[in-house]
């Protein structure tokens, strides 16, 4: 039996209660075949002293989206995945509204996955571009 898209963002935001996705007010918010796509609100808890978006919150966004993409396109009954590399540049300040991290495949490896993360605003502007790198691992046998 296929979920529905709005059972599987439902099943995805219930799976980031009580993680830092949650902290952060990360939020699942579409898919396809081949993307996943979440947001972030910018606000005080995700400044710099100076009153812009952290880049470091902005990359945690981007591992979250990488990592749970390669989560749900993955056996999870066989395997569990890790973020094992990010890069991130960070092209443009946010101070308001939400940021979206679109995480796309560029290798979908039954080991290995590379995701193309980008990091847009309200408007459409590119704020970050990111790569994450992970790993399927096979699960313990009990």
């Amino acid at each position: 039996m296929q979920l529905s898209k709005e059972a599987v963002l439902m099943k995805a935001n219930q799976a980031c209660k009580n993680t830092l996705m949650e902290t952060l007010n990360i939020e699942v918010v579409d898919f396809g075949a081949d993307f996943l796509v979440a947001r972030m609100p910018v606000d005080s808890r995700v400044y710099q002293p100076d009153g812009v978006l952290h880049g470091g919150a902005t990359a945690a966004l981007a591992e979250s989206v990488g990592s749970f993409a390669s989560h749900i396109f993955n056996d999870t009954e066989k395997f569990f995945v890790r973020g094992t590399e990010i890069t991130a540049n960070h092209l443009k300040s946010v101070t308001e509204g939400f940021v979206y991290a679109k995480a796309t495949f560029l290798h979908k490896g039954r080991t290995t996955q590379l995701l193309d993360i980008r990091v847009t605003d309200d408007d459409d502007n590119l704020v970050s571009v990111c790569r994450l790198s992970t790993i399927s691992l096979p699960k313990k046998k009990q």
